[in-house]
């Protein structure tokens, strides 16, 4: 299949699409991307198209379902692309395939509805309800990151999910920036700010041969505010994190406002340096709270990929780092069409060890 590789980026990752191919080309010497649109009519609906022929080729769609940065027109009034008009978007396209695709691969960074991964009361299971509509739709792999609970791979357990850790990229950045870490259990702390970051966190943190910390999320399970109990307090759980650097790792930042309440609890207990490695960065809330935690000390710098849309105001912050995704998506890519084994890109333990080992050597 190697000779048939086909990459079509809805307009919501057209820029990550774009730089994608170009490295592709770099490394095969010529372009993969092939033209699509969806055009709406005037009440909003809309319609995919794809401008070249995609027969009997290996076609990866890539789609980011957070970029609500686009608009389009219904009744002379512009609407702003919501995850479910990017999702309908994708099965557009699909659709537009018409099947003569040997082989069609989703890379959807940012899982669709993977917030909406279980069922607490009387209501819908989203998540699983787009894997199974993707797998009847013809759909052979997908490619995602960090997903919120990776156990909704067990929804289409008969079709490919690859769930990719972006911990390397995270930590090749942490050391870019910084070379005064002192990595032993002494200096240095990875803290999971909920239950569901431990996996992440004693990950990352067996790699670098440190301790963990977990913060609990206490909530008020008698009361019900946007679909979910509201939290609380957030309780730690671990030894003294006095004089030493923190590192706060979860799968995304939204409103924030636990991540900051974590921090200022860590700052409050004595912890040096506080850094957060978050996957996605929604910022749904804007920065203004952000800013001030800055100002006063409660962080230090927050890491976050640009495997979703970044907001400009967001780029700007003198706390923020971007961590660069796309190499790694045109990597994968590339291993998926020629065949070969997905394990060292999803979870890549060697080589995360190996920088660790090589980081600590120059800075002895």
């Amino acid at each position: 299949m190697a000779d048939k590789l086909g990459i079509i980026a809805l307009e919501s990752a057209i820029k990550s699409g774009q730089k994608v191919d170009k490295i592709l080309e770099s490394w095969r010497g010529k372009s993969f991307l092939i033209p699509c649109e969806c055009p709406r009519f005037n009440s909003g609906e809309g319609k995919g198209i794809i401008k070249e022929s995609v027969r009997d080729k290996d076609i990866y769609i890539m789609v980011d379902v957070c970029n609500n940065s686009l608009t389009y027109k219904m009744d002379s009034s512009l609407n702003r692309m919501s995850p479910d008009d990017n999702y309908q978007d994708l099965k557009r396209i699909i659709a537009a395939c018409n099947g003569k695709a040997s082989r069609i691969t989703v890379i959807m960074p940012f899982l669709y509805e993977s917030r909406q991964h279980r069922k607490t009361m009387r209501e819908s299971l989203d998540c699983a309800v787009m894997l199974q509509e993707l797998e009847a739709m013809g759909v052979h792999d997908i490619v995602t990151f960090d997903a919120h609970d990776p156990r909704m791979q067990n929804v289409v357990p008969l079709k490919g999910i690859e769930n990719v850790s972006p911990a390397l990229q995270f930590t090749q950045g942490l050391f870019t920036e910084y070379e005064d870490l002192k990595i032993d259990g002494e200096h240095l702390m990875f803290i999971a700010p909920d239950e569901g970051a431990t996996e992440r966190v004693v990950f990352l943190a067996s790699l670098f041969g440190v301790n963990i910390g977990m913060f609990y999320k206490r909530r008020d399970y008698t009361t019900i505010v946007n679909g979910s109990n509201p939290i609380i307090a957030h309780d730690f759980c671990g030894g003294s994190v006095e004089g030493m650097d923190v590192i706060v790792v979860d799968d995304m930042i939204d409103s924030g406002g636990s991540m900051l309440d974590v921090a200022r609890q860590l700052k409050d207990r004595g912890a040096k340096r506080i850094f957060v490695f978050a996957t996605f960065g929604l910022f749904s809330r804007g920065f203004e709270k952000f800013d001030k935690a800055y100002e006063n000390g409660d962080f230090d710098r927050i890491f976050t990929t640009n495997l979703i849309y970044q907001k400009e105001e967001m780029l700007s912050r003198e706390y923020y780092f971007s961590i660069n995704m796309e190499r790694y998506i045109a990597a994968i890519i590339d291993t998926m069409n020629k065949g070969g084994s997905m394990s060292k890109l999803t979870k890549p333990a060697q080589r995360i060890k190996a920088t660790v080992e090589k980081y600590k050597k120059m800075t002895e």
